[in-house]
């Protein structure tokens, strides 16, 4: 069972996202923010306190993601991509 274990909001409401695979993954979170609960998340400060919880990533008015969905519909960050620092602050 694949599980995230480190997330770091970036700007543009990009998440990047370091897996138990070993994988890190950029996700867009931008295609979701007009859907019902996830509308909160428009507010940069609230979006920048993603947390990691229960294997994958929430904030605090439990929107969340499963794990399998966040690495299905992200992107791999390539390896020379600045931004691919840091990920496990969470």
């Amino acid at each position: 069972m694949i599980t995230v274990t480190g997330v770091h909001p970036l700007d543009n409401y990009q998440l990047e996202l370091a897996f138990s695979t070993g994988k890190t993954r950029r996700f867009d979170v931008r295609p979701h923010l007009d859907k019902s609960i996830f509308t909160a998340l428009k507010g940069v400060t609230y979006f920048r306190s993603v947390r990691l919880g229960f294997g994958s990533i929430a904030w605090p008015h439990e929107q969340d993601f499963g794990p399998e969905s966040l690495d299905v519909e992200s992107v791999p960050i390539p390896a020379a991509d600045p931004v691919g620092t840091g990920c496990g602050h969470g």
